[in-house]
């Protein structure tokens, strides 16, 4: 094919940006594999089957070729103890899943592995072994860059185009680590420790099968935050189809 003189001079225009932009931005290290299995844990402090849940997130928190992410959901907070963590978006995802994956009821702990299959949070065997099948399939390639500037970039690569023609780019704001001392509902007297507690989920986006990039924004209230994961979802709560995390610089 020959272009015509305008139409070339658009393209050798638009190589040079993309040049000059590769040339000047800094590749940030994921704290994760290039295919990560994303395993979303809803649980409670006010549910006295969870720690066991939010013990084993915190093995799987350790590992680099898993995502885990603790999501905190509110509806046992009316038998004595309030969860600090809890929100009702995370209510709603989980009640989407559970829509999605025709299941019966919503409950703690539970783990969603990829977004296609789940588990009692605390059956070890059987997460492991659901891990394992989604690491199996492939994912989406996706990268961090910090440019001159300091701001730092999500690159999603291309890839076969989604079911329904886009799919969903997740940004999730955790932290690390905490330590609650509960003094009422089913675990007062105790102190839990839980991992990776997702402190805000929200969308930046949209990926249709090409090479996207989005600007990762933070807000001044999210400056203690530790972590920032990306995750490409089909639909709302279909199957994810890639995932990676970084780790968030204080400015």
């Amino acid at each position: 094919m020959i272009l015509s003189r305008p139409i070339l001079g658009t393209v050798l225009a638009m190589l040079l940006v993309t040049t000059s932009a590769a040339g000047t931005a800094d590749k940030i290290q994921p704290l994760t594999t290039d295919n990560p299995v994303v395993v979303e844990l809803y649980t409670s402090q006010g549910c006295s089957s969870c720690p066991p849940a939010d013990s084993f997130l915190g093995d799987l928190a350790k590992r680099r070729d898993v995502l885990a992410l603790a999501l905190h959901v509110d509806y046992w907070d009316y038998i004595g103890w309030k969860d600090q963590f809890a929100s009702p978006s995370a209510t709603q995802r989980q009640r989407a899943y559970v829509h999605e994956m025709r299941e019966r009821m919503v409950y703690t702990p539970q783990m969603i592995i990829d977004g296609v299959a789940e588990s009692v949070g605390s059956d070890r065997g059987k997460v492991e072994s659901l891990i394992t099948e989604a690491r199996a399939r492939a994912k989406l390639p996706i990268a961090f860059w910090r440019d001159e500037a300091g701001k730092d970039w999500v690159e999603i690569g291309e890839g076969p185009r989604p079911e329904g023609g886009e799919a969903t780019v997740y940004i999730a704001l955790y932290d690390g680590k905490h330590e609650t001392p509960v003094q009422r509902g089913e675990n007062a007297g105790s102190t839990l420790t839980e991992f990776n507690i997702v402190r805000e989920w929200r969308p930046i986006g949209k990926w249709d099968g090409q090479k996207v990039r989005y600007p990762i924004t933070i807000d001044d209230q999210d400056e203690d935050y530790e972590a920032c994961a990306v995750i490409v979802q089909q639909g709302q709560v279909g199957p994810i189809l890639g995932a990676s995390a970084m780790k968030m610089e204080l400015h």
